[in-house]
């Protein structure tokens, strides 16, 4: 029998062409990746308003972003916008070639005489954040947001508000986030440290291990946590509107996956 030696070249070349479509994607990957140097340049720039970037320096949100893995072109959503601090933040990291939600229920517009409404109207006035999409009602928003569609969700200090009220809520609350994520996405909850025995509802805060088990109930998979917004000097027996603990709370961060 004759023998062949083209085995081997084409199994060499087989394998190298692999490797070299694995570079090529984790090149095209890494161009819509940032660092969080990178990203806190971006939101440094006096295109975003003067108060927000006041604000950068306890909220951190391009450590927040990059430990999320936000990337430029995705789909993004800002839950329980309010005046829109995070909206911004998401518009400068997700670029011109992707797309965020800003979600407000409606009821929530109409308190304080309506300050979040005026807030996030003067935010996108003149057309500023070409990329952001005010969606003024209740999840899952399907008519505005379609389900499965979103890469990355984010909400920041409000689902104690929810939970406190009604746990029910919360549950329904997480199924229609999870609703709107397509599979593998994530969905990052920031929120205030709230102790057993604590009057957390009167505190604007919950338990990081409430926030946890309604993550698991509607499907979601506890990643990774951060330490990022953790204040060692915040005892918890005081809310976040008390003038010594505003913006400087002890705050958890958990990052949620969606399964595939």
């Amino acid at each position: 029998m004759k023998r062949t030696h083209t085995t081997l070249p084409v199994l060499l070349m087989s394998c190298l062409s692999a490797l070299a479509m694995s570079t090529a994607a984790a090149a095209d990957g890494g161009k819509n990746a940032w660092t969080s140097a990178d990203l806190g340049a971006a939101l440094a720039k006096p295109t975003r308003p003067e108060e927000d970037r006041a604000r950068d320096a306890d909220r951190k949100p391009a450590e927040l972003m990059t430990f999320f893995g936000v990337q430029r072109g995705m789909t993004a959503l800002d839950i329980i916008a309010s005046g829109g601090y995070m909206t911004d933040v998401l518009a400068t990291a997700v670029g011109p070639t992707g797309k965020v939600y800003a979600q407000n229920p409606p009821a929530f517009l109409k308190f304080g005489e309506g300050r979040y409404d005026k807030a996030m109207t003067a935010r996108l006035a003149n057309n500023r954040l070409p990329n952001v999409v005010r969606v003024d009602a209740d999840l899952p928003a399907s008519a505005q947001i379609p389900a499965g569609s979103v890469d990355f969700a984010i909400t920041a200090l409000n689902l104690h508000d929810i939970y406190n009220r009604d746990a029910a809520a919360g549950e329904k609350f997480m199924k229609d986030v999870y609703t709107t994520l397509k599979p593998g996405a994530v969905f990052g909850v920031i929120d205030h440290v709230g102790v057993a025995g604590a009057d957390n509802q009167k505190l604007h805060r919950m338990q990081k291990s409430d926030a946890i088990a309604l993550a698991k109930a509607a499907g979601f998979v506890v990643e990774e946590e951060s330490t990022l917004l953790a204040h060692a000097s915040d005892d918890h027996t005081k809310g976040p509107f008390d003038p010594a603990l505003r913006g400087k709370t002890d705050q958890f961060i958990l990052k949620l996956r969606k399964p595939k």
